[in-house]
């Protein structure tokens, strides 16, 4: 009877010690994080004045281009435009002018279709483009204007306008 009792005994405590060992729910959290930083990009087309333009009694020519702006979502910027390599100086912008060899031909590049505002660096008297980024691709026109063909001689006349956007 005592080994029967005993036996009991060691039977209840095992079934309470199984009783305690009962499956259970652990939580807590994770948190996330990342930092998306501002940022642009830009790319522009020739800005062309036509071709084979007779410049006997041609008045002002006028061209555009297009600049392609994507900037990060609510991000500011700014669009300053060189002199150009033809000019003699970095904010010599109404010096602006392409060259054929050891000719040149004068030019302007304005921030608007009035082609009143001249597109600089906001330095001489220059305006800058500005603008907020969306997030996708943005379209700003630049309006170039040769404002006299007298005396030119034919050729092809080229200049190189750098872009900088600020942000």
């Amino acid at each position: 009877m005592r080994r029967s009792f005993l036996l009991l005994l060691i039977s209840a405590a095992l079934v309470g010690l199984i009783g305690v060992a009962r499956g259970g729910t652990a939580t807590n959290t994770l948190s996330s994080q990342t930092t998306v930083s501002s940022a642009c990009n830009v790319s522009g087309s020739t800005l062309a004045f036509g071709s084979a333009i007779n410049p006997i009694g041609a008045g002002p020519v006028n061209g555009t281009s297009t600049l392609t702006i994507e900037c990060t979502a609510t991000t500011a910027y700014t669009v300053a435009l060189s002199a150009g390599s033809n000019a003699g100086g970095a904010a010599n912008f109404s010096a602006r002018k392409m060259v054929n060899g050891a000719y040149t031909l004068g030019y302007q590049l304005y921030v608007d279709a009035g082609r009143t505002s001249v597109w600089g660096n906001s330095t001489g008297g220059s305006t800058v483009y500005s603008g907020t980024g969306t997030g996708g691709v943005q379209s700003v026109t630049i309006y170039g204007q040769v404002p006299s063909l007298t005396g030119a001689v034919p050729g092809a006349y080229t200049d190189t306008v750098t872009v900088t956007v600020t942000y």
